[in-house]
């Protein structure tokens, strides 16, 4: 990503949240026959050891008990081999809460609109995960989703059938070595022009976005979190994605998206 000294985001605890908040992610490959793209739920491995494999934004090795960043995931065969998964590094992006952030929200003369987001790019060599280990990979994938249904189903329901569907899955272990993270929420503007957008964030215009207005508030040290977040069992927050809900407040994208809006100067915004 362009480097913004403003929005860097260096705190690996930070980026852990993302990851918790934000399961579904995007792993990108240079592979032999070009660039390969596939979208996979990623979990954070929190029994990672402090101080092992990760370092900071912009090439800054982590403090002592910091703590390593490493995710498990599957992928469908025969996307290991599309990838070439083990053989090279890889791009894990992660998208947290982002939009489009209106000028009507700023001071008069100030009219350039801009996009916030909160993003990290994780790079790392993955591991090929034993059948076994794969297997209890899913079922941890599995019952992380299902824990907050009323009657949660987990792979033991039918261990014989989930280990014969098993097969068409590979596992992986990305031990993060480097990432690259930012978190853009308008912290070049006055404090006063940053309360207006998380209002109009916090409203019901059209591009009212609740979760990411809790983002900035969060940044503003009221302590908000992520609209449907939980205290998970490490004392941190999870969020409740996977259920398949649209965020709350979210809008469509204009048909083709929107473009330019953060490729410029966005220390100015």
């Amino acid at each position: 990503m362009r480097h913004t000294p403003h929005f860097l985001l260096t705190d690996a605890d930070e980026v852990k949240r993302l990851i918790r908040e934000n399961p579904w992610a995007t792993i990108v490959s240079h592979a032999a026959s070009g660039l390969v793209a596939s979208h996979y739920p990623f979990l954070l491995e929190e029994s990672a050891r402090p101080g092992e494999g990760a370092l900071l934004g912009e090439g800054a090795p982590l403090g002592e008990g910091a703590g390593g960043i490493t995710l498990v995931s599957h992928v469908g065969r025969p996307d290991e081999q599309l990838h070439e998964l083990g053989q090279h590094e890889v791009l894990v992006i992660v998208q947290g809460a982002h939009g489009y952030v209106s000028p009507s929200a700023y001071d008069s003369g100030d009219f350039i609109p801009t996009w916030n987001h909160v993003t990290a790019h994780l790079y790392g060599v993955p591991e090929i995960l034993s059948d076994e280990e794969n297997f209890r990979v899913l079922g941890d994938l599995v019952d992380r989703f299902e824990e907050r249904m009323p009657h949660p189903v987990g792979l033991d329901v039918d261990e014989a059938t989930a280990r014969r569907i098993a097969k068409g899955t590979v596992g992986i272990r990305l031990r993060v070595t480097r990432f690259d993270a930012r978190a853009k929420l308008s912290q070049n503007k006055p404090a006063h022009v940053r309360e207006r957008i998380i209002a109009a964030l916090e409203g019901d215009g059209p591009y009212a976005q609740p979760w990411l207005a809790a983002e900035m508030r969060r940044l503003e040290g009221d302590g908000a979190a992520h609209p449907w977040a939980r205290p998970s069992p490490a004392g941190g927050v999870r969020g409740s994605e996977g259920d398949g809900a649209a965020h709350p407040g979210a809008r469509p994208s204009p048909a083709g998206g929107v473009r330019g809006l953060d490729d410029g100067n966005e220390e100015q915004r």
